[in-house]
């Protein structure tokens, strides 16, 4: 029994790597043509094919009940926009470390454009010595956000979910890690060293409109559902402020245009603490004011609702 688990095991550890490479000559092949055509192509070709998958199904249950106006026409036009974003998505994600940020001091030619407000607001922050949370959701291409932390110098630590696959994983973050700052997998020690980034002035940033079993309860398009409270509970501790991100897809498919707010005031308790479900709500209300904005551009296809 022992030595047929082991085998197993071993079969399992192969079976792994071959798929993490896979998945790394994979990001590989889809950075040799123009990030542009690769991306007009996977669009097309997900708004064609993605009505097929289950997940449609699921978007579409999740958009009636957020849009109970719309009709059945306005509600398939939008989910043929969420597959073409998802496939462009897919596309961008290779060349993320080649999409430049505007700098307005600089100049030239740029992928994702704030404008002067915006840009101000992150030099003010780098400079500031004080540290800020950012929140950002799953719109347009969610990546993208991130990228101001480097173009602008910002200090910036990333919560993300590392992938289960040892090579995919190790090829993503190398990716990543050159144009987003640093990266901070999702794990038990998590909140700790997110927390002493901010106490050393540092800045943190996560994606906070997914599903957690274990989350506070919010009001989302009319209906409950769970939010991390992290974003929320690092506040309470440090004092850090909290501004939201994002970015939206233009018209062109391929260019970004980013937002990034005011200070965001959180709800506080009767002892003035932080209150974590009221901020979690604020910020849900936020990122549901995004959403509705572009409906066609946000990952209708999980189950946010349980």
């Amino acid at each position: 029994m022992a030595a047929r688990l082991r085998s197993g095991g071993r079969a399992k550890a192969w079976f792994d790597a071959a798929i993490g490479w896979t998945a790394v000559g994979l990001l590989r092949l889809l950075r040799l043509p123009n990030r542009k055509r690769m991306s007009n192509l996977l669009g097309r070709m997900m708004r064609a094919v993605g009505p097929w998958f289950p997940e449609h199904k699921i978007g579409r249950e999740n958009l009636v009940a957020a849009f109970p106006d719309k009709s059945p026409d306005e509600i398939e036009t939008i989910l043929r926009g969420v597959w073409e974003n998802l496939g462009r998505v897919g596309a961008e994600f290779a060349h993320l470390d080649r999409m430049k940020v505007l700098d307005f001091e600089r100049g030239g030619e740029a992928d994702v454009v704030y404008d002067r407000i915006a840009f101000e607001r992150f030099l003010a922050i780098r400079d500031s010595g004080k540290p800020t949370l950012f929140f950002a959701a799953h719109l347009a291409n969610w990546e993208v956000p991130a990228l101001a932390s480097a173009s602008y110098n910002i200090r910036s630590n990333l919560l993300y979910r590392r992938p289960n696959l040892g090579a995919a994983a190790d090829a993503i973050v190398k990716m990543r890690a050159g144009c987003m700052g640093n990266l901070i997998a999702s794990g038990l020690d998590a909140p700790v060293r997110l927390l002493h980034a901010l106490e050393r002035g540092e800045h943190v940033g996560m994606l906070v409109d997914q599903h957690m079993v274990k989350g506070v309860d919010v009001v989302f398009f009319g209906r409950w559902a769970k939010a991390n409270p992290l974003i929320a509970q690092l506040a309470r501790h440090s004092g850090a402020a909290i501004r939201g991100v994002r970015v939206v897809r233009q018209a062109d498919g391929n260019s970004f245009w980013g937002e990034l707010t005011d200070e965001i005031t959180p709800a506080r308790d009767a002892d003035g603490k932080v209150d974590i479900q009221g901020t979690m709500q604020i910020i849900t209300g936020i990122v549901e004011g995004w959403v509705r904005e572009h409906p066609e551009q946000w990952l209708w296809l999980h189950r946010r609702w349980r």
